[in-house]
């Protein structure tokens, strides 16, 4: 009999049901006794042995379906060696609940933090499997996450939408796109909705450049301009402050976001109407698009051939194009950013995009 625990934790994607089933697929299909605990609400079913066993049935019909049929939450990997409101070491409840179950592998599907959990737990003995999750496409060691490119998918309709209105009135419109401290979802985004303007967390913005790219295309004769803007961009002003200074100023700004701090400022200098689109969650919402789909059931199969060749201890990556069991030990902890320098910036600008640098 082969037990293993799944779990998915962190945020959200539209993917994770499609990941969970193909681990479950590839196993079930080569594996004659199986049997699947499936921890509730990320590492929080884990500590408190919150858990069901599932069948395949439990599987079945899931690879269209967005969200997580086992839930999930957040746990900051900071707090994981705080003992909670009663004491209790969650570190060493996650190795107890594993134990008693008699596991043979944890699965877990999770972003950067969730990874870091992940890694601990490999190194406090158990065996371990990650699977890059997150619509941030922000893990090292991995061309892509899954989640990522359902999200751009979202976000860029959002951009297409945005057009027709910005068009009719003349305007300049803002959408703030998710991302968390990095671009890629901008980037993407904007690219493909057409944006005149990014600004990502990687390329600090000037206000001043911001305004000349709009002063621009009003010269050119076009009435409307559309900026995506990562929710972690920031000006150069702002990057030249110490970290907990910058933290600071976030926490005292009258703004929601960044977002609406650009839109005053271009309003002040331009004398233009600025508009606010903010799509928010629903970048993570809804079903996994096709692309996600492929990719979660290549993973989550090379995921099962993992587990069933005893090669714990590892992240399943896509790496031009082929799956691979990266090391946790040599991804975790680390993040991955867009490179100001990369060919896809250069080829961006070359067409007229701005990115306030």
């Amino acid at each position: 009999m082969m037990k293993i625990g799944m779990l998915t934790s962190g945020g959200d994607c539209q993917a994770l049901n499609a990941a969970m089933r193909g681990v479950v697929k590839g196993l079930t299909t080569n594996v004659d006794e199986l049997e699947i605990y499936g921890f509730e609400n990320g590492y929080k079913g884990l500590i408190y042995e919150q858990y069901r066993i599932l069948t395949a049935l439990d599987f079945s019909g899931i690879l269209t379906r967005g969200g997580t049929i086992l839930g999930s939450s957040r746990q900051p990997f900071k707090q994981m060696r705080v003992p909670d409101e009663n004491g209790l070491d969650k570190v060493e409840a996650m190795k107890s609940t594993y134990r008693k179950l008699g596991l043979d592998c944890l699965v877990i599907l999770g972003g950067n933090g969730t990874q870091k959990t992940a890694n601990l737990l490999r190194e406090e003995g158990l065996n371990i499997i990650h699977l890059p999750k997150t619509i941030d496409n922000d893990i090292y060691g991995t061309d892509v996450t899954f989640g990522f490119q359902s999200a751009i998918n979202i976000a860029t309709e959002t951009i297409d939408c945005i057009h027709t209105t910005a068009a009719s009135h003349n305007r300049v419109f803002i959408v703030e796109v998710m991302g968390h401290k990095v671009g890629w979802l901008t980037l993407y985004a904007g690219v493909a909705g057409g944006a005149d303007i990014i600004l990502l967390p990687e390329i600090p913005y000037d206000i001043d450049k911001v305004v000349d790219a709009i002063h621009k295309r009003t010269k050119d004769g076009k009435g409307f301009t559309i900026l995506a803007v990562a929710e972690g961009a920031i000006s150069k002003d702002d990057a030249q402050l110490t970290k907990k200074q910058y933290k600071a100023k976030v926490a005292s700004r009258r703004y929601p976001s960044v977002s609406y701090e650009i839109a005053d400022q271009i309003q002040e200098k331009c004398g233009v109407e600025v508009r606010v689109a903010v799509p928010g969650h629903t970048q993570r919402g809804g079903s996994p698009c096709p692309y996600d789909r492929v990719l979660c059931t290549r993973l989550g199969s090379a995921a099962a051939k993992a587990i069933m060749d005893g090669k714990f201890g590892c992240m399943i990556a896509m790496i031009n194009n082929k799956t691979k069991c990266v090391p946790l030990g040599e991804v975790a902890g680390k993040l991955k950013t867009v490179d100001p320098d990369s060919q896809m910036i250069q080829e961006a600008k070359r067409i007229g995009i701005s990115f306030g640098d």
